[in-house]
């Protein structure tokens, strides 16, 4: 009798086949664009999922501005951040953080997702974030991904 035996992918072999998507953030909600980001940056979208391995697909995301927070969050939500000097901790709304840099609250809503230490390191860099529409990644012919 024989028994099936399940996939494993390795990191040596260098197996993982990577793709390329753009997501247009413009109108979409926060939180639910950056859960299905992560999602493909990990790669839990393929049947080859392994926990270990870095394996996911490269994410493109464009008119990162347009981003929105439901509810009251953008005038609630606050943003951390220390200066590593006594007295340094400085507090910014949702709002304000999205009016002047978006990139920052979707790179630390998608980092938030990722697990932490080398293997989440590495799979965030797969992250390009562009304010406007246009990118500098149209060689490797993005597919569009539906958030």
């Amino acid at each position: 009798m024989t028994t099936q035996k399940s996939f494993w992918l390795t990191k040596e072999a260098g197996e993982a086949q990577r793709e390329w998507y753009v997501v247009d953030l413009q109108g979409q909600t926060l939180g639910r664009a950056a859960t299905k980001i992560a999602m493909v940056l990990r790669g839990k979208h393929k049947p080859t999922y392994t926990p270990n391995v870095d394996m996911g697909d490269f994410v493109v995301v464009i008119n990162a501005g347009g981003v929105e927070l439901t509810g009251s969050k953008a005038d609630n939500k606050v943003y951390y951040r220390h200066t590593l000097y006594p007295g340094g901790l400085k507090r910014r709304l949702a709002k304000q953080v999205i009016a002047d840099d978006a990139e920052r609250a979707i790179r630390q809503a998608v980092w938030g997702m990722l697990p932490k230490g080398p293997l989440g390191r590495r799979i965030i860099k797969k992250l390009k974030i562009y304010q406007g529409a246009e990118h500098e990644h149209a060689a490797q012919k993005p597919r569009p991904l539906a958030v």
